[in-house]
């Protein structure tokens, strides 16, 4: 028209989202983070069974502790490895209610449900190989089998533990896979530092383990046994341990130096100083485990704060690499003018 102007509404069409944030309740969101400690509580215990030595205390059997649902007059070992077990059947049920809650509270395509179903699924698995471990060294299975199923069942933790930090993210923060994408382009390295982290997980688990069965009275004999050709293949693998640790290191002081760059988000400087704590706090914890010869309470220590930094560098990474993404009719309604 002449004398006139038609202007066109540019803004997204008023739709209902995908991922609806009033609809997730605090209290799921609460019971989220509940289940996230919870299994951290759990991993926990395991090491306090490795470190005891109590990983036969229910026997050759599973599920069932020495021939029985609840084992008659336990032992120290049978209590330390009942209570691991009960602790890791209470897991089983809080991830399948937090999965649950999560679908009926979130719509189509969002990614906490994602999340909450590889947790699931994880968890399943993590049942799977506890009971494969039980049974294969109950029938005389080599060192080099245990081992390669404790690593197995290590890394399973660590991804169970990763999924339950996602699911609490995505929860928090609410997001969708139709406005969600990952910078693909910078995706490698991040990729890289997680499974490099990984490595050091296990490895350093593994460690853990070689020292409460070989234990060594002096730091030399530690250093001596790692290099020695007659020591059981858990202390000749100890030296994966700090060194993959060293390159986990490099990767993460890049995401580190990419996450405080001006333009980075306020949130994801925020997970990369706590990144940062984390990483400074388990370095100077493994220096005491090494020089202190590893004492169960300074393991369980450690754990813990490998736990806290795998859990800060999950969320760092997923800030990093999950980016909005703009729908197709937002982009063409942004992309309209106004018409004379």
């Amino acid at each position: 028209m002449t004398g006139s102007t038609l202007s066109v509404d540019a803004s997204p069409a008023r739709e209902a989202p995908p991922h609806d944030p009033k609809r997730i309740s605090s209290a799921l969101r609460r019971f989220a983070w509940f289940v996230l400690a919870y299994n951290v509580l759990d991993i926990l215990w395991g090491v306090v069974v490795t470190a005891t030595g109590s990983g036969d205390g229910c026997g050759d059997q599973w599920p069932l502790c020495q021939g029985a649902v609840v084992p008659q007059a336990p032992q120290f070992h049978t209590m330390v490895e009942f209570a691991h077990r009960v602790m890791s059947g209470v897991a089983l049920l809080l991830i399948v209610a937090l999965l649950v809650w999560a679908w009926r509270a979130t719509r189509k395509g969002a990614l906490a449900r994602w999340a909450a179903g590889a947790a699931f699924i994880l968890v399943m698995n993590e049942a799977f190989l506890g009971a494969l471990l039980v049974t294969v060294a109950a029938h005389g299975a080599s060192q080099r089998t245990s081992v390669f199923l404790f690593a197995c069942h290590l890394t399973n933790t660590l991804l169970l533990l990763a999924s339950l930090t996602l699911t609490v993210e995505f929860l928090a923060r609410p997001l969708a896979r139709s406005t969600t994408g990952l910078r693909w382009g910078k995706l490698v390295w991040p990729a890289l530092g997680i499974v490099a982290t990984l490595v050091v997980g296990v490895s350093g688990s593994l460690a853990a383990l070689g020292d409460a069965l070989y234990p060594a009275r002096t730091l030399a004999g530690a250093f001596h046994q790692d290099f020695s050709a007659a020591a059981p293949l858990l202390l000749r693998l100890r030296w994966i341990h700090p060194v993959t640790a060293v390159i986990a290191g490099l990767f993460v002081a890049w995401l580190l130096v990419e996450s405080f760059r001006p333009v980075a988000p306020h949130h994801q400087r925020s997970l990369a100083i706590a990144v940062l704590c984390a990483l400074v706090a388990q370095f100077c914890l493994g220096v005491l485990d090494v020089l202190l010869r590893a004492p169960t309470w300074l393991q369980v220590l450690h754990l813990l704060g490998a736990d806290v930094f795998w859990i800060c560098l999950v969320l760092l990474t997923a800030a990093y690499c999950l980016v909005p993404r703009q729908p197709a009719k937002q982009a063409e309604l942004a992309s309209a003018t106004t018409v004379a």
